[in-house]
């Protein structure tokens, strides 16, 4: 569930800044007027973001067992590439979000009313589409048939919009340079999990071999229903007897993206937290 929470919590984050940087401009600005077209925007995005997901839930129910481990495979493997790419998208790009998303409006609110629904959507909808995607991958990975992975998402969510409030209002100041770089870190260890659980879909699908070849089996050890499994579970996807295809693409996956998402961040100097005054339309630093 924790996994799954960090999900939330990161992805919902991203999204609350995107909304507050968009909505405090305007009201800086004396653009009031403009609010309804943005909000209706991001409600949009939000529908159709909830939309793929059901799509994705509901919609692979009547496909065969083979049909669901290679389709499910496969989104896993997409999915933590989109999320692989989001991450350092955020560390490289987030220091000009403001001034960029700032260029976008001051070009909608020039256009009209639709150039502002399009421009809060697709500020909105790819974080969306990406966050149902990796959601739906990685429910899939820690617990099929429960509703905890689901209940983590959720939660994350809400807690995301809850700072995201406190963050606009002044009311809360945090080093979000750091709170990206960590959780950044911890989403790759749940990407590798999910990546994992999505070759070893496709090994079920037979699409790939080697579902026989176990690299280590610590079930008697690490019991799957035991309380600290089912915690290793739901944080990082923990599987006591992984193929060894599994384990190298595990391994061959986490280690480099660590190390590069990590690599220079000792030697940049802490970025100074935003003033309540500025908190609204302050991105991460990095």
């Amino acid at each position: 569930m924790f996994g799954n929470y960090l999900i939330g919590l990161r992805e919902g984050l991203e999204a609350s800044l995107v909304v507050c940087i968009l909505v405090a401009y305007l009201v800086k600005t004396g653009r009031r007027d403009a609010l309804r077209p943005i909000w209706t925007g991001i409600a949009i995005a939000c529908g159709i973001s909830l939309a793929f997901g059901a799509v994705l839930e509901f919609g692979t129910q009547e496909l065969t067992f083979e049909a669901q481990e290679l389709l499910g495979g496969t989104l896993s493997i997409i999915s933590v590439g989109l999320v692989t790419w989001m991450v350092f998208w955020m560390k490289r790009t987030a220091r000009h979000l403001k001034a960029e998303l700032h260029g976008k409006l001051d070009t909608a609110l020039a256009m009209g009313t639709g150039a502002l629904v399009a421009t809060a959507f697709l500020a909105v909808g790819r974080e969306g589409l990406e966050t149902a995607l990796f959601v739906w991958a990685s429910v899939r990975a820690s617990g099929e048939g429960s509703s905890a992975p689901l209940a983590g998402v959720l939660l994350g969510i809400a807690t995301a919009v809850v700072l995201g409030w406190l963050f606009y209002r002044g009311a809360l100041k945090i080093n979000l340079a750091k709170f990206f770089q960590w959780t950044g870190g911890m989403l790759v260890v749940v990407a590798a999990g999910v990546l994992a659980y999505g070759v070893h879909d496709l090994q079920e699908a037979r699409f790939l071999g080697g579902l026989g070849d176990k690299a280590f089996d610590v079930t008697a050890a690490v019991p799957p229903d035991s309380w600290y499994g089912t915690l290793l579970k739901g944080v990082f996807n923990f599987q006591p007897d992984p193929t060894v295809l599994q384990a190298a693409v595990w391994v061959l996956y986490a280690v480099p993206v660590l190390l590069l998402f990590f690599a220079g961040q000792a030697a940049r100097p802490a970025a100074p937290a935003p003033r309540p005054a500025d908190a609204a339309d302050s991105p991460p630093a990095r």
